[in-house]
Protein backbone atom coordinates (compact mmCIF):
# COMPACT_ATOMS: atom_id res chain seq x y z
CA UNK A 1 0.00 0.00 0.00
CA UNK A 2 1.42 3.64 -1.27
CA UNK A 3 2.21 5.96 1.75
CA UNK A 4 -0.32 8.78 1.01
CA UNK A 5 -3.35 5.85 1.04
CA UNK A 6 -2.32 4.57 4.21
CA UNK A 7 -2.72 8.03 5.14
CA UNK A 8 -6.44 7.96 4.08
CA UNK A 9 -6.85 4.52 5.18
CA UNK A 10 -5.69 5.79 9.21
CA UNK A 11 -9.09 8.62 9.60
CA UNK A 12 -11.15 5.83 8.50
CA UNK A 13 -10.06 2.91 10.91
CA UNK A 14 -9.89 5.18 13.60
CA UNK A 15 -13.49 6.33 12.97
CA UNK A 16 -14.89 3.05 13.12
CA UNK A 17 -13.04 2.02 16.42
CA UNK A 18 -14.67 5.27 17.39
CA UNK A 19 -18.08 3.94 16.43
CA UNK A 20 -17.65 0.72 17.33
CA UNK A 21 -20.11 0.65 20.94
CA UNK A 22 -22.88 2.24 18.85
CA UNK A 23 -22.54 -0.08 16.43
CA UNK A 24 -22.76 -3.00 18.59
CA UNK A 25 -25.69 -1.67 20.38
CA UNK A 26 -27.94 -1.41 17.24
CA UNK A 27 -26.70 -5.41 16.42
CA UNK A 28 -27.65 -5.23 20.10
CA UNK A 29 -31.18 -4.34 19.57
CA UNK A 30 -31.85 -6.38 16.07
CA UNK A 31 -35.06 -8.72 16.66
CA UNK A 32 -34.14 -12.31 16.87
CA UNK A 33 -36.38 -14.01 14.25
CA UNK A 34 -37.81 -17.49 15.68
CA UNK A 35 -40.78 -19.49 14.72
CA UNK A 36 -42.62 -19.80 17.56
CA UNK A 37 -42.88 -16.13 17.75
CA UNK A 38 -44.32 -15.64 14.34
CA UNK A 39 -47.08 -18.72 15.00
CA UNK A 40 -50.64 -18.54 15.50
CA UNK A 41 -51.36 -21.11 18.24
CA UNK A 42 -54.73 -22.86 18.06
CA UNK A 43 -55.63 -24.70 21.38
CA UNK A 44 -57.75 -28.23 20.04
CA UNK A 45 -59.87 -29.73 23.40
CA UNK A 46 -59.83 -33.01 22.44
CA UNK A 47 -62.51 -34.28 24.55
CA UNK A 48 -64.93 -31.78 23.06
CA UNK A 49 -63.80 -30.86 19.24
CA UNK A 50 -64.96 -34.58 17.37
CA UNK A 51 -65.80 -37.81 18.35
CA UNK A 52 -65.65 -40.04 15.42
CA UNK A 53 -66.94 -43.27 17.21
CA UNK A 54 -70.42 -42.36 18.61
CA UNK A 55 -69.97 -42.56 22.36
CA UNK A 56 -69.90 -39.11 23.07
CA UNK A 57 -66.26 -38.28 23.90
CA UNK A 58 -64.24 -36.62 21.77
CA UNK A 59 -60.89 -38.23 19.84
CA UNK A 60 -57.77 -38.56 18.24
CA UNK A 61 -59.90 -40.12 14.88
CA UNK A 62 -61.97 -36.81 15.28
CA UNK A 63 -59.44 -34.50 15.48
CA UNK A 64 -57.73 -36.21 12.22
CA UNK A 65 -61.02 -35.98 10.51
CA UNK A 66 -60.87 -32.06 10.95
CA UNK A 67 -57.31 -31.45 9.83
CA UNK A 68 -58.24 -29.96 6.24
CA UNK A 69 -60.77 -27.55 8.62
CA UNK A 70 -57.90 -26.69 11.07
CA UNK A 71 -55.74 -26.27 8.06
CA UNK A 72 -58.10 -23.31 6.82
CA UNK A 73 -57.73 -21.45 9.71
CA UNK A 74 -54.19 -20.27 8.52
CA UNK A 75 -52.62 -21.48 12.04
CA UNK A 76 -49.32 -22.51 12.48
CA UNK A 77 -49.39 -24.57 16.24
CA UNK A 78 -51.83 -26.94 17.77
CA UNK A 79 -51.74 -27.28 21.08
CA UNK A 80 -53.60 -30.50 22.32
CA UNK A 81 -54.66 -30.23 25.92
CA UNK A 82 -53.43 -33.85 27.46
CA UNK A 83 -54.33 -37.02 25.65
CA UNK A 84 -52.00 -39.69 28.25
CA UNK A 85 -53.53 -42.55 30.07
CA UNK A 86 -55.42 -40.96 32.86
CA UNK A 87 -58.83 -41.77 34.88
CA UNK A 88 -59.92 -38.73 34.45
CA UNK A 89 -60.55 -37.06 37.32
CA UNK A 90 -59.26 -33.92 36.22
CA UNK A 91 -60.19 -34.59 32.50
CA UNK A 92 -56.37 -35.61 31.67
CA UNK A 93 -54.80 -33.25 33.77
CA UNK A 94 -54.46 -36.23 36.32
CA UNK A 95 -52.22 -38.63 34.12
CA UNK A 96 -51.71 -42.18 35.00
CA UNK A 97 -49.33 -43.05 31.80
CA UNK A 98 -46.94 -40.57 30.66
CA UNK A 99 -46.28 -42.80 27.09
CA UNK A 100 -50.05 -44.18 26.73
CA UNK A 101 -53.37 -42.50 25.08
CA UNK A 102 -56.47 -42.30 27.22
CA UNK A 103 -58.37 -45.02 25.99
CA UNK A 104 -61.37 -43.07 25.35
CA UNK A 105 -59.35 -40.93 23.31
CA UNK A 106 -58.10 -43.85 20.96
CA UNK A 107 -54.62 -45.37 20.54
CA UNK A 108 -51.15 -44.32 20.03
CA UNK A 109 -51.16 -45.69 16.51
CA UNK A 110 -53.82 -43.10 16.35
CA UNK A 111 -52.08 -40.69 17.75
CA UNK A 112 -48.74 -41.56 15.36
CA UNK A 113 -51.41 -41.13 12.13
CA UNK A 114 -52.39 -37.43 13.64
CA UNK A 115 -48.92 -35.76 13.98
CA UNK A 116 -48.27 -37.46 10.38
CA UNK A 117 -51.17 -35.79 9.31
CA UNK A 118 -50.58 -32.69 10.64
CA UNK A 119 -46.93 -32.63 9.56
CA UNK A 120 -47.79 -33.15 5.88
CA UNK A 121 -50.19 -29.59 6.25
CA UNK A 122 -47.18 -27.85 7.82
CA UNK A 123 -48.74 -27.61 11.10
CA UNK A 124 -46.71 -28.48 14.15
CA UNK A 125 -47.97 -29.94 17.48
CA UNK A 126 -47.52 -28.83 21.02
CA UNK A 127 -48.30 -31.28 23.63
CA UNK A 128 -49.33 -30.54 27.41
CA UNK A 129 -47.03 -31.41 29.99
CA UNK A 130 -48.36 -32.09 33.48
CA UNK A 131 -45.74 -32.62 35.67
CA UNK A 132 -46.31 -30.62 38.97
CA UNK A 133 -48.34 -33.89 39.75
CA UNK A 134 -49.80 -37.39 38.41
CA UNK A 135 -52.95 -39.55 38.83
CA UNK A 136 -52.95 -41.23 41.79
CA UNK A 137 -53.36 -44.10 40.01
CA UNK A 138 -50.11 -43.43 38.43
CA UNK A 139 -47.57 -47.09 39.46
CA UNK A 140 -45.50 -44.43 40.71
CA UNK A 141 -47.94 -43.30 43.43
CA UNK A 142 -49.16 -46.82 43.97
CA UNK A 143 -45.82 -48.10 45.07
CA UNK A 144 -45.14 -44.67 47.19
CA UNK A 145 -47.87 -45.00 49.26
CA UNK A 146 -47.67 -48.85 49.99
CA UNK A 147 -45.14 -48.53 53.05
CA UNK A 148 -42.31 -45.57 54.39
CA UNK A 149 -39.32 -47.28 52.97
CA UNK A 150 -40.58 -47.99 49.27
CA UNK A 151 -38.11 -47.48 46.93
CA UNK A 152 -40.82 -44.61 45.29
CA UNK A 153 -41.36 -43.08 48.61
CA UNK A 154 -39.80 -39.91 47.75
CA UNK A 155 -41.27 -39.39 44.02
CA UNK A 156 -43.63 -37.30 45.92
CA UNK A 157 -44.24 -35.21 49.24
CA UNK A 158 -45.45 -37.01 52.55
CA UNK A 159 -45.64 -36.03 55.88
CA UNK A 160 -45.51 -38.38 58.71
CA UNK A 161 -49.08 -37.83 60.89
CA UNK A 162 -46.75 -38.31 64.24
CA UNK A 163 -45.13 -35.02 63.59
CA UNK A 164 -49.04 -33.52 63.61
CA UNK A 165 -50.75 -32.30 61.02
CA UNK A 166 -48.68 -30.35 58.47
CA UNK A 167 -49.29 -26.81 57.88
CA UNK A 168 -51.87 -25.70 55.61
CA UNK A 169 -51.73 -25.47 51.95
CA UNK A 170 -54.75 -25.12 50.07
CA UNK A 171 -55.88 -27.43 47.23
CA UNK A 172 -57.37 -26.12 44.92
CA UNK A 173 -60.39 -28.52 43.76
CA UNK A 174 -61.59 -29.84 47.34
CA UNK A 175 -64.24 -29.02 48.91
CA UNK A 176 -62.61 -28.35 52.61
CA UNK A 177 -59.82 -26.14 50.86
CA UNK A 178 -56.97 -28.58 52.30
CA UNK A 179 -53.95 -29.44 50.31
CA UNK A 180 -52.81 -32.53 52.33
CA UNK A 181 -55.24 -35.43 52.22
CA UNK A 182 -54.27 -38.73 55.30
CA UNK A 183 -53.41 -41.59 54.05
CA UNK A 184 -53.69 -44.51 56.43
CA UNK A 185 -51.94 -46.83 55.07
CA UNK A 186 -48.52 -45.34 55.83
CA UNK A 187 -50.56 -43.07 58.42
CA UNK A 188 -49.44 -39.92 56.66
CA UNK A 189 -50.59 -37.36 54.57
CA UNK A 190 -49.31 -36.50 50.91
CA UNK A 191 -49.77 -33.23 49.34
CA UNK A 192 -51.75 -32.20 46.18
CA UNK A 193 -51.98 -28.13 45.04
CA UNK A 194 -55.34 -29.73 42.92
CA UNK A 195 -57.47 -32.20 43.70
CA UNK A 196 -56.51 -35.57 46.29
CA UNK A 197 -56.16 -37.51 43.45
CA UNK A 198 -53.75 -35.53 42.04
CA UNK A 199 -50.57 -36.01 44.25
CA UNK A 200 -47.57 -33.72 43.56
CA UNK A 201 -44.51 -34.94 42.42
CA UNK A 202 -41.12 -34.56 44.53
CA UNK A 203 -38.77 -32.33 42.10
CA UNK A 204 -36.36 -32.16 44.67
CA UNK A 205 -35.66 -35.94 44.28
CA UNK A 206 -33.41 -36.27 40.96
CA UNK A 207 -34.71 -39.47 40.22
CA UNK A 208 -38.41 -37.88 39.30
CA UNK A 209 -36.32 -35.22 37.00
CA UNK A 210 -34.68 -37.76 35.30
CA UNK A 211 -37.83 -39.73 34.89
CA UNK A 212 -39.76 -36.67 33.46
CA UNK A 213 -36.81 -35.52 30.96
CA UNK A 214 -36.47 -39.37 29.92
CA UNK A 215 -40.12 -39.15 29.24
CA UNK A 216 -40.38 -35.88 27.28
CA UNK A 217 -37.27 -36.83 25.30
CA UNK A 218 -39.74 -40.11 23.95
CA UNK A 219 -42.25 -37.75 23.00
CA UNK A 220 -39.49 -35.55 21.02
CA UNK A 221 -38.00 -38.31 19.31
CA UNK A 222 -41.76 -39.27 18.13
CA UNK A 223 -41.87 -35.74 16.29
CA UNK A 224 -43.44 -33.06 18.54
CA UNK A 225 -43.22 -29.92 18.38
CA UNK A 226 -43.07 -28.53 21.76
CA UNK A 227 -44.84 -28.13 25.15
CA UNK A 228 -47.14 -26.24 26.93
CA UNK A 229 -45.96 -26.69 30.65
CA UNK A 230 -49.15 -26.78 33.15
CA UNK A 231 -48.36 -24.97 36.62
CA UNK A 232 -44.95 -25.49 36.02
CA UNK A 233 -43.80 -22.80 38.03
CA UNK A 234 -45.32 -24.85 41.41
CA UNK A 235 -43.09 -27.64 41.02
CA UNK A 236 -40.16 -26.85 43.27
CA UNK A 237 -41.13 -27.13 46.89
CA UNK A 238 -39.67 -26.54 50.29
CA UNK A 239 -39.90 -29.72 51.62
CA UNK A 240 -39.75 -28.75 55.31
CA UNK A 241 -43.08 -26.62 54.90
CA UNK A 242 -43.24 -23.95 56.99
CA UNK A 243 -46.13 -22.74 58.45
CA UNK A 244 -47.01 -19.48 56.20
CA UNK A 245 -49.13 -16.70 58.03
CA UNK A 246 -51.35 -14.56 56.68
CA UNK A 247 -49.07 -11.17 57.24
CA UNK A 248 -46.40 -13.27 55.87
CA UNK A 249 -48.46 -14.03 52.56
CA UNK A 250 -49.63 -10.83 52.53
CA UNK A 251 -46.08 -8.84 52.85
CA UNK A 252 -44.09 -11.36 50.87
CA UNK A 253 -46.63 -12.88 48.34
CA UNK A 254 -49.04 -10.23 47.20
CA UNK A 255 -51.63 -12.22 49.72
CA UNK A 256 -51.83 -14.59 47.20
CA UNK A 257 -50.88 -18.56 47.11
CA UNK A 258 -50.01 -18.62 44.08
CA UNK A 259 -47.15 -16.03 44.25
CA UNK A 260 -45.97 -18.24 46.64
CA UNK A 261 -45.84 -21.32 45.13
CA UNK A 262 -44.00 -19.69 42.50
CA UNK A 263 -41.42 -18.31 44.41
CA UNK A 264 -38.98 -21.91 45.55
CA UNK A 265 -35.35 -20.44 44.08
CA UNK A 266 -34.86 -23.92 43.23
CA UNK A 267 -37.56 -23.46 40.52
CA UNK A 268 -35.39 -21.86 38.26
CA UNK A 269 -32.17 -24.23 38.90
CA UNK A 270 -34.66 -27.17 37.72
CA UNK A 271 -36.11 -25.41 33.90
CA UNK A 272 -32.48 -24.85 33.42
CA UNK A 273 -31.55 -28.24 34.09
CA UNK A 274 -34.38 -29.12 32.12
CA UNK A 275 -33.35 -26.90 29.01
CA UNK A 276 -29.72 -27.85 29.34
CA UNK A 277 -30.44 -32.11 29.12
CA UNK A 278 -33.10 -31.90 26.68
CA UNK A 279 -34.83 -28.64 25.32
CA UNK A 280 -31.66 -27.08 23.85
CA UNK A 281 -31.30 -29.94 21.89
CA UNK A 282 -34.53 -29.81 19.88
CA UNK A 283 -36.34 -26.89 18.25
CA UNK A 284 -39.31 -26.59 19.84
CA UNK A 285 -41.83 -24.23 21.86
CA UNK A 286 -41.62 -24.14 25.16
CA UNK A 287 -43.87 -22.14 27.01
CA UNK A 288 -45.02 -21.57 30.82
CA UNK A 289 -48.05 -21.59 32.16
CA UNK A 290 -47.40 -18.62 34.04
CA UNK A 291 -49.63 -19.37 37.41
CA UNK A 292 -47.79 -17.45 39.98
CA UNK A 293 -45.78 -15.44 37.93
CA UNK A 294 -45.21 -11.48 38.73
CA UNK A 295 -43.82 -8.47 35.68
CA UNK A 296 -41.47 -8.84 38.25
CA UNK A 297 -40.26 -12.16 37.85
CA UNK A 298 -41.36 -12.89 34.43
CA UNK A 299 -38.15 -12.88 32.75
CA UNK A 300 -36.79 -14.97 35.17
CA UNK A 301 -38.35 -17.91 32.50
CA UNK A 302 -37.92 -16.55 29.61
CA UNK A 303 -34.54 -14.27 29.42
CA UNK A 304 -33.26 -16.27 26.45
CA UNK A 305 -29.85 -15.32 28.51
CA UNK A 306 -31.02 -17.72 31.17
CA UNK A 307 -31.72 -20.45 29.11
CA UNK A 308 -35.17 -21.70 30.21
CA UNK A 309 -38.07 -21.27 28.62
CA UNK A 310 -38.96 -20.06 25.20
CA UNK A 311 -42.72 -18.34 26.55
CA UNK A 312 -44.89 -17.77 29.61
CA UNK A 313 -48.32 -16.67 29.60
CA UNK A 314 -49.81 -14.32 32.60
CA UNK A 315 -53.41 -14.75 34.93
CA UNK A 316 -53.58 -10.81 35.15
CA UNK A 317 -55.82 -10.51 32.39
CA UNK A 318 -58.06 -13.28 32.76
CA UNK A 319 -58.09 -12.27 36.66
CA UNK A 320 -59.37 -8.67 35.75
CA UNK A 321 -63.30 -8.10 36.61
CA UNK A 322 -63.97 -11.27 39.55
CA UNK A 323 -65.38 -10.02 42.48
CA UNK A 324 -63.17 -10.38 45.70
CA UNK A 325 -64.77 -12.96 48.14
CA UNK A 326 -66.44 -14.82 45.71
CA UNK A 327 -65.88 -18.11 43.14
CA UNK A 328 -65.35 -16.60 39.68
CA UNK A 329 -68.44 -13.94 39.70
CA UNK A 330 -67.70 -11.70 37.49
CA UNK A 331 -68.66 -7.72 37.69
CA UNK A 332 -70.63 -6.81 34.42
CA UNK A 333 -68.81 -3.06 34.60
CA UNK A 334 -65.34 -4.54 34.58
CA UNK A 335 -62.98 -1.63 33.86
CA UNK A 336 -61.75 -1.59 30.26
CA UNK A 337 -58.68 1.64 31.41
CA UNK A 338 -57.47 -1.33 33.83
CA UNK A 339 -57.65 -4.00 31.08
CA UNK A 340 -55.42 -1.70 28.79
CA UNK A 341 -52.80 -1.16 31.62
CA UNK A 342 -52.35 -4.60 32.23
CA UNK A 343 -51.69 -5.42 28.87
CA UNK A 344 -49.81 -2.61 28.50
CA UNK A 345 -47.58 -3.02 31.70
CA UNK A 346 -46.68 -6.79 30.29
CA UNK A 347 -46.11 -5.38 26.47
CA UNK A 348 -43.13 -3.57 28.52
CA UNK A 349 -42.22 -6.52 30.26
CA UNK A 350 -41.33 -7.94 27.31
CA UNK A 351 -40.36 -4.54 25.58
CA UNK A 352 -36.36 -5.18 25.30
CA UNK A 353 -35.68 -9.18 25.82
CA UNK A 354 -37.83 -12.36 26.49
CA UNK A 355 -41.56 -12.99 24.59
CA UNK A 356 -45.10 -13.07 25.87
CA UNK A 357 -47.97 -14.32 24.49
CA UNK A 358 -51.56 -13.11 24.20
CA UNK A 359 -54.56 -14.98 25.42
CA UNK A 360 -58.47 -14.54 26.32
CA UNK A 361 -59.78 -17.76 26.74
CA UNK A 362 -58.78 -21.52 26.89
CA UNK A 363 -60.14 -24.66 28.64
CA UNK A 364 -60.15 -23.75 31.97
CA UNK A 365 -61.74 -20.05 31.42
CA UNK A 366 -65.51 -18.74 30.21
CA UNK A 367 -65.91 -17.94 26.26
CA UNK A 368 -64.33 -14.28 25.47
CA UNK A 369 -67.09 -13.42 23.64
CA UNK A 370 -69.39 -14.02 26.81
CA UNK A 371 -66.79 -12.75 29.05
CA UNK A 372 -65.38 -9.63 27.05
CA UNK A 373 -67.82 -8.98 24.68
CA UNK A 374 -71.35 -9.27 24.26
CA UNK A 375 -73.10 -12.34 23.38
CA UNK A 376 -76.49 -11.15 22.53
CA UNK A 377 -77.83 -11.74 18.95
CA UNK A 378 -77.32 -7.93 17.89
CA UNK A 379 -73.86 -7.77 18.97
CA UNK A 380 -72.46 -11.66 19.19
CA UNK A 381 -70.79 -11.22 15.77
CA UNK A 382 -69.20 -7.67 16.10
CA UNK A 383 -68.13 -8.40 19.58
CA UNK A 384 -66.38 -11.39 18.56
CA UNK A 385 -64.05 -10.16 15.54
CA UNK A 386 -63.26 -7.32 17.47
CA UNK A 387 -62.02 -9.55 20.79
CA UNK A 388 -60.06 -11.43 17.56
CA UNK A 389 -59.14 -8.24 16.05
CA UNK A 390 -57.34 -7.64 19.06
CA UNK A 391 -55.59 -10.66 19.72
CA UNK A 392 -54.22 -11.18 16.32
CA UNK A 393 -52.65 -7.37 16.08
CA UNK A 394 -51.15 -7.28 19.85
CA UNK A 395 -47.41 -8.56 20.29
CA UNK A 396 -46.89 -11.52 21.23
CA UNK A 397 -47.80 -15.36 20.42
CA UNK A 398 -51.27 -15.10 20.03
CA UNK A 399 -53.13 -18.29 21.51
CA UNK A 400 -56.31 -18.93 19.99
CA UNK A 401 -59.17 -21.77 21.71
CA UNK A 402 -61.08 -23.97 19.48
CA UNK A 403 -64.61 -22.85 18.76
CA UNK A 404 -63.51 -19.04 19.49
CA UNK A 405 -62.92 -18.72 15.87
CA UNK A 406 -67.28 -19.12 15.29
CA UNK A 407 -67.91 -16.88 17.68
CA UNK A 408 -68.83 -20.18 20.66
CA UNK A 409 -70.86 -18.46 23.63
CA UNK A 410 -71.24 -19.68 27.36
CA UNK A 411 -73.55 -22.31 27.84
CA UNK A 412 -75.05 -20.91 31.14
CA UNK A 413 -75.92 -23.91 32.48
CA UNK A 414 -79.30 -23.66 34.48
CA UNK A 415 -78.01 -26.07 36.96
CA UNK A 416 -75.46 -27.83 38.23
CA UNK A 417 -76.39 -31.35 37.11
CA UNK A 418 -75.74 -30.12 34.01
CA UNK A 419 -71.81 -29.12 34.98
CA UNK A 420 -68.97 -32.20 34.76
CA UNK A 421 -66.19 -30.01 36.27
CA UNK A 422 -64.02 -30.76 38.93
CA UNK A 423 -63.65 -27.30 40.35
CA UNK A 424 -67.25 -26.32 39.63
CA UNK A 425 -68.65 -29.23 41.98
CA UNK A 426 -66.34 -28.97 44.47
CA UNK A 427 -67.31 -25.15 45.29
CA UNK A 428 -70.87 -25.83 45.05
CA UNK A 429 -70.11 -28.76 47.97
CA UNK A 430 -68.16 -26.13 49.74
CA UNK A 431 -71.02 -23.36 49.57
CA UNK A 432 -74.06 -26.62 50.03
CA UNK A 433 -71.93 -27.52 53.59
CA UNK A 434 -71.79 -23.53 55.21
CA UNK A 435 -75.24 -22.07 53.99
CA UNK A 436 -74.20 -20.38 50.64
CA UNK A 437 -76.07 -19.21 48.36
CA UNK A 438 -76.45 -22.15 45.85
CA UNK A 439 -78.89 -19.97 43.16
CA UNK A 440 -76.87 -17.28 42.98
CA UNK A 441 -73.73 -19.31 43.09
CA UNK A 442 -75.23 -20.91 39.16
CA UNK A 443 -76.30 -17.53 38.38
CA UNK A 444 -72.68 -16.44 38.55
CA UNK A 445 -70.87 -19.50 36.42
CA UNK A 446 -73.29 -18.08 33.44
CA UNK A 447 -70.71 -15.61 32.60
CA UNK A 448 -67.26 -15.18 34.69
CA UNK A 449 -67.31 -18.76 36.34
CA UNK A 450 -67.88 -22.36 35.35
CA UNK A 451 -64.91 -23.76 33.18
CA UNK A 452 -67.55 -25.69 31.35
CA UNK A 453 -68.75 -22.68 29.54
CA UNK A 454 -65.26 -23.06 27.22
CA UNK A 455 -65.78 -26.78 26.81
CA UNK A 456 -69.21 -27.71 25.64
CA UNK A 457 -68.32 -29.35 22.55
CA UNK A 458 -67.67 -27.74 19.00
CA UNK A 459 -70.85 -26.37 17.02
CA UNK A 460 -69.89 -27.92 13.54
CA UNK A 461 -73.08 -27.82 11.87
CA UNK A 462 -76.92 -27.48 13.18
CA UNK A 463 -77.88 -30.85 13.36
CA UNK A 464 -79.02 -32.76 16.72
CA UNK A 465 -76.15 -32.65 19.01
CA UNK A 466 -73.96 -29.98 16.62
CA UNK A 467 -72.51 -32.92 14.90
CA UNK A 468 -70.23 -33.45 17.40
CA UNK A 469 -71.56 -36.81 17.87
CA UNK A 470 -74.28 -39.15 16.77
CA UNK A 471 -75.42 -39.66 20.83
CA UNK A 472 -75.97 -37.36 23.48
CA UNK A 473 -72.23 -35.89 24.56
CA UNK A 474 -70.39 -36.01 27.77
CA UNK A 475 -71.28 -32.72 28.47
CA UNK A 476 -74.36 -30.88 26.98
CA UNK A 477 -73.86 -28.69 23.45
CA UNK A 478 -74.95 -25.61 23.68
CA UNK A 479 -78.56 -24.75 22.58
CA UNK A 480 -77.95 -22.02 20.25
CA UNK A 481 -75.89 -24.34 17.44
CA UNK A 482 -78.95 -24.24 15.39
CA UNK A 483 -77.85 -20.95 14.46
CA UNK A 484 -74.34 -20.70 15.49
CA UNK A 485 -72.23 -23.50 13.70
CA UNK A 486 -69.04 -23.72 11.55
CA UNK A 487 -70.97 -25.33 8.85
CA UNK A 488 -73.47 -21.81 8.37
CA UNK A 489 -70.05 -19.67 8.56
CA UNK A 490 -68.74 -21.04 6.09
CA UNK A 491 -71.02 -19.98 3.76
CA UNK A 492 -70.90 -16.86 4.28
CA UNK A 493 -68.08 -14.58 3.38
CA UNK A 494 -68.65 -12.16 6.40
CA UNK A 495 -68.86 -14.62 8.94
CA UNK A 496 -66.81 -14.93 12.42
CA UNK A 497 -64.86 -17.79 10.92
CA UNK A 498 -64.13 -16.70 7.74
CA UNK A 499 -63.01 -12.72 9.35
CA UNK A 500 -60.48 -15.35 11.70
CA UNK A 501 -58.85 -15.98 8.15
CA UNK A 502 -58.55 -12.65 7.18
CA UNK A 503 -57.42 -11.76 9.98
CA UNK A 504 -54.46 -14.42 10.93
CA UNK A 505 -53.34 -13.50 6.88
CA UNK A 506 -53.46 -9.77 7.88
CA UNK A 507 -50.97 -10.54 11.09
CA UNK A 508 -48.58 -13.17 8.83
CA UNK A 509 -47.81 -10.65 6.02
CA UNK A 510 -47.44 -7.92 8.22
CA UNK A 511 -44.42 -7.95 10.44
CA UNK A 512 -45.16 -5.07 12.24
CA UNK A 513 -48.22 -6.75 14.07
CA UNK A 514 -45.84 -9.04 15.43
CA UNK A 515 -42.52 -7.56 15.62
CA UNK A 516 -43.51 -4.08 15.96
CA UNK A 517 -43.29 -1.89 18.90
CA UNK A 518 -46.38 -1.24 20.50
CA UNK A 519 -47.72 1.74 21.85
CA UNK A 520 -51.00 2.56 23.79
CA UNK A 521 -52.60 6.03 22.75
CA UNK A 522 -55.87 7.58 24.63
CA UNK A 523 -55.09 5.45 27.88
CA UNK A 524 -57.67 7.18 29.95
CA UNK A 525 -60.28 6.13 27.36
CA UNK A 526 -63.04 4.00 29.05
CA UNK A 527 -64.31 2.88 26.06
CA UNK A 528 -61.91 2.40 23.08
CA UNK A 529 -58.94 0.25 23.33
CA UNK A 530 -56.27 1.79 20.71
CA UNK A 531 -52.15 1.59 19.79
CA UNK A 532 -49.77 1.51 17.08
CA UNK A 533 -47.17 -1.11 15.92
CA UNK A 534 -43.97 0.10 14.34
CA UNK A 535 -41.59 -1.31 12.30
CA UNK A 536 -38.69 -0.63 9.84
CA UNK A 537 -40.82 2.57 8.85
CA UNK A 538 -44.52 1.10 8.65
CA UNK A 539 -47.24 2.37 11.06
CA UNK A 540 -50.23 0.57 12.15
CA UNK A 541 -53.08 2.33 13.86
CA UNK A 542 -55.49 -0.51 15.84
CA UNK A 543 -59.04 0.50 17.16
CA UNK A 544 -61.14 -1.40 19.38
CA UNK A 545 -64.57 -0.05 20.57
CA UNK A 546 -65.23 -2.35 23.64
CA UNK A 547 -68.90 -0.89 24.22
CA UNK A 548 -72.01 -1.50 22.88
CA UNK A 549 -72.50 2.40 22.20
CA UNK A 550 -70.91 4.32 19.39
CA UNK A 551 -67.56 6.02 20.86
CA UNK A 552 -64.73 8.47 20.17
CA UNK A 553 -60.79 8.01 19.78
CA UNK A 554 -58.99 11.10 21.62
CA UNK A 555 -55.52 11.44 19.41
CA UNK A 556 -54.25 13.77 17.24
CA UNK A 557 -53.08 11.27 14.67
CA UNK A 558 -53.82 11.84 11.35
CA UNK A 559 -56.10 9.53 9.34
CA UNK A 560 -56.00 11.51 6.38
CA UNK A 561 -53.78 9.33 3.80
CA UNK A 562 -55.09 6.62 6.02
CA UNK A 563 -55.45 3.13 4.47
CA UNK A 564 -57.70 0.08 5.92
CA UNK A 565 -56.31 -2.95 6.00
CA UNK A 566 -59.47 -4.57 7.99
CA UNK A 567 -62.29 -4.10 9.76
CA UNK A 568 -65.47 -6.03 11.37
CA UNK A 569 -67.78 -3.95 9.78
CA UNK A 570 -69.15 -4.22 6.04
CA UNK A 571 -68.58 -0.36 5.90
CA UNK A 572 -65.72 0.68 8.18
CA UNK A 573 -65.85 3.76 9.98
CA UNK A 574 -63.40 6.52 8.37
CA UNK A 575 -62.49 8.88 11.49
CA UNK A 576 -61.84 8.58 15.30
CA UNK A 577 -65.47 7.41 16.45
CA UNK A 578 -66.70 3.62 15.74
CA UNK A 579 -69.52 1.90 15.87
CA UNK A 580 -70.64 -0.67 18.61
CA UNK A 581 -68.15 -3.18 19.19
CA UNK A 582 -66.30 -1.51 15.80
CA UNK A 583 -62.54 -2.84 14.93
CA UNK A 584 -60.17 -0.98 12.92
CA UNK A 585 -56.82 -1.48 11.71
CA UNK A 586 -55.06 1.25 9.46
CA UNK A 587 -52.23 2.03 7.80
CA UNK A 588 -50.91 5.52 8.68
CA UNK A 589 -48.00 7.71 8.27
Amino acid sequence: MKPKNILFVLPLLFSCLLFKPALAQVKKATIEKKWWKEAVVYQIYPRSFKDSNGDGVGDIKGIISKLDYIKSLGIDVVWLNPIYGSPNADNGYDISDYQAIMKEFGTMEDFDALLKGMHQRGLKLVMDLVVNHSSDEHKWFQESRKSRDNPYRDYYHWWPAEKGKPAFRPGAFEADGSGWRYDKTTDSYYLHYFNYKQPDLNWENPKVRQEIYTMMNWWFKKGIDGFRMDVIPFIAKDTTFPVITKEELDSKYEGRWDVYFASNPNLHNYLQEMNKELLSKYDIMSVAEGAGMLKSTALNFVDPERHELNMGYHFDGTNLGYVPGYFKKMNPNWSLVEFKKIYSDWDAVYDKKGWGTIYLGNHDQPRMTSRWGNDSPEFRDYSSKMLTTFLLSMKGTPYYYNGDEIGMTNAKFNKIEDYRDIETLAEYERLKNTGGDLKQFIEDQKTGGARDNGRTPFQWNDSKNGGFSTIEPWLKVNDNHVTLNAAAQEKDPNSVLNYFRKMVKLRKNNPVLIYGKYTLIDAKNPNIYAYTRELDGKKVLVMLNFRSKKAKLNTNINLKNAKLLIGNYTKSSNGLELKPYEAVVLAIK
